[in-house]
């Protein structure tokens, strides 16, 4: 049967109105992708503290436990703890075994007060992860050690716009090439294809630098701009994977040209095959897969689910720019019904390997509606069913022999469906930048305890006391003790303790203090009214020699 086609002939006014729309869309997806950045680079969470988390241990520990929720890989040099006084007293660098970092610490000369541990990682997943905590030895200080300033995404929005863009070129380099080379018409050009495919691999190869640059600014810390090319490396295990991506997609767009032709060649196109499966794979090896509770089943539903939406969303964009519009109906009545088999297959790929994915990053089913992942999980379900119910119409076309007939209408469903993929692919982006719903509830819970607690450091001692409850009209309890600098107990001569609150005009009132041991001074406490009472504490350890030290105790 003799094939022809038609004139493209002008585009109708209506067209440049519907690329308007898909335009804005593609644009509006973009700023959903790069809305969710700031929470972003956090998957991997720390459940285990060891001393707990805001904590109160009556020594100061030779090390610092922290139990993370997948393995890390530290950053050099940004993990470190912080004495009272503000001196890091990290002894080296800290030991990872399996999801647990140990940080060897040295006790400093003024061991009692509050420390901090601050610490940067890479987790499995290859997304940074920041954040700091305190503990205290006796009792926490009036003024403990604050974390530096630092910016909690250097990278800012580059990431998660850096893999939208990845998607959007991942559609055009893979699904217009397959198309071309099983179902389109011995006599039509494919040179808009090629260049589309290599406009896409282009847009993918210019995203991985970008996402590589942008995850290496936040693993370091610092801004892009000040990145330097040995920082690359501290993207942790991704680095490799982008390496290899990058690869390849060199060599598929060597071997797209040859691909292309009408007679490619069997070696050729299962050479391209080969290369782009092995480039579908980098996507789950830079992300949640590789930290799942079963990565091998996890990495292979991420493959198959990226071939599917490649596959689909690719095929359709190229048969909507370049066969719908300018081809003979006989002849689209040969394409539709093969293309329709090919897409129901993918997006059947899609949607069993997405529920698979979503079981295993979810966990449980409560996570769906009570984590961040869960709801944009939901969201992007919620526009997929609209997405697969227009195209469950253009099947029933294509099956009713209509399809053919009506491409006008066909072209604006395509339309339709790919618009709201846009948008898909951008919660997608926001999707592998959002923490697993299994992780959701795991996070080390802080210690938790009534009353106030201080530690106040002068040149001869140490003062750590204690105020249960803390609370107005009733009888409260203080308890004092007084510490060399060296953390060892110093006997007191005299105690002389008052409570003030000059918020409300009330003098200093005396209190009687007994001493149950020489270094520990006890009273009873009943303060009037809420507020911000002043408490001094003076103790005098010689004939010559007192201190006085004075703070803020909150009373509700």
């Amino acid at each position: 049967m003799r094939t022809t086609t038609s004139s493209a002939g002008p585009r109708p006014p209506h067209g440049r109105t519907r690329a308007a729309v898909l335009f804005g869309l593609l644009v509006g997806a973009l700023f959903a992708a790069v809305a969710p950045a700031a929470p972003a680079a956090a998957h991997a969470v720390v459940v285990a503290t060891t001393p707990q988390r805001d904590g109160v241990v009556g020594y100061a520990p030779r090390e610092v436990v922290i139990t993370f929720s997948e393995p890390v890989a530290p950053v050099p040099g940004r993990v470190q703890v912080l004495a009272p006084d503000g001196r890091r007293i990290t002894a080296g660098e800290p030991q990872m075994r399996g999801t647990t970092m140990r940080i060897p610490v040295r006790v400093p000369a003024r061991p009692l007060g509050t420390y901090l541990v601050s610490y940067r990682v890479v987790s499995a997943d290859s997304h940074p992860v920041a954040g700091s905590f305190t503990y205290s030895a006796g009792a926490p200080s009036v003024a403990p050690p604050q974390p530096a300033a630092d910016e909690a995404a250097p990278g800012g929005p580059l990431v998660p716009a850096a893999k939208y863009a990845g998607y959007l070129g991942l559609v055009a380099a893979v699904g217009p090439p397959l198309l071309a080379v099983t179902m389109w018409p011995r006599r039509r050009s494919r040179r808009g294809v090629l260049v589309v495919a290599w406009a896409g691999l282009g847009l993918v190869a210019a995203a991985t630098v970008a996402t590589w640059v942008g995850q290496a600014a936040e693993a370091v810390g610092v801004p892009v701009g000040e990145l330097t090319v040995a920082d690359l490396s501290a993207a942790g295990g991704v680095s490799t994977v982008f390496a290899v991506r990058l690869a390849l997609v060199c060599a598929a767009a060597a071997l797209l040209p040859a691909v292309l032709r009408p007679a490619p060649g069997r070696w050729r196109v299962a050479a391209l095959a080969l290369v782009g499966l092995a480039g579908l794979a980098t996507w789950p090896f830079a992300g949640h897969p590789v930290a799942s509770p079963l990565p091998p089943v996890s990495v292979a539903l991420g493959t198959i689910h990226v071939a599917g939406v490649t596959v689909w969303l690719g095929g359709l964009l190229a048969l909507t720019a370049f066969l719908l519009p300018r081809t003979h109906p006989r002849v689209l009545a040969r394409i539709l019904p093969a293309w329709s088999r090919c897409a129901t297959l993918a997006v059947c790929w899609l949607v069993v390997a997405g529920l698979g994915q979503a079981a295993i990053e979810l966990g449980r089913p409560s996570a769906l509606l009570a984590s961040p992942y869960g709801r944009l999980l939901c969201a992007k379900a919620a526009l997929l069913t609209v997405v697969l119910a227009v195209a469950a119409g253009q099947r029933h076309l294509v099956r009713a022999r209509l399809a053919a007939g009506r491409p006008r209408w066909v072209s604006r469903a395509a339309g339709v469906e790919l618009a709201v993929t846009a948008v898909v692919l951008a919660l997608t982006a926001a999707l592998v930048q959002t923490p697993p719903g299994r992780t959701a509830g795991t996070e080390a819970a802080a210690a938790t305890r009534e009353g106030v607690a201080r530690s106040v450091d002068t040149d001869l001692l140490t003062v750590q006391f204690d105020v249960y409850p803390a609370r107005a009209g009733e009888l409260n309890s203080l308890h004092a003790y007084v510490y060399t600098p060296a953390g060892k107990p110093l006997p007191v001569v005299e105690w002389t303790v008052t409570a003030a609150l000059p918020a409300a005009g009330v003098e200093p009132i005396a209190v009687p203090v007994e001493t149950p041991e020489p270094h520990h001074g006890s009273a009873a406490l009943r303060f009037p009214v809420p507020g911000d009472w002043l408490l001094r504490i003076t103790t005098r350890i010689s004939d010559i020699d007192q201190s006085t030290v004075t703070a803020t105790v909150t009373v509700r």
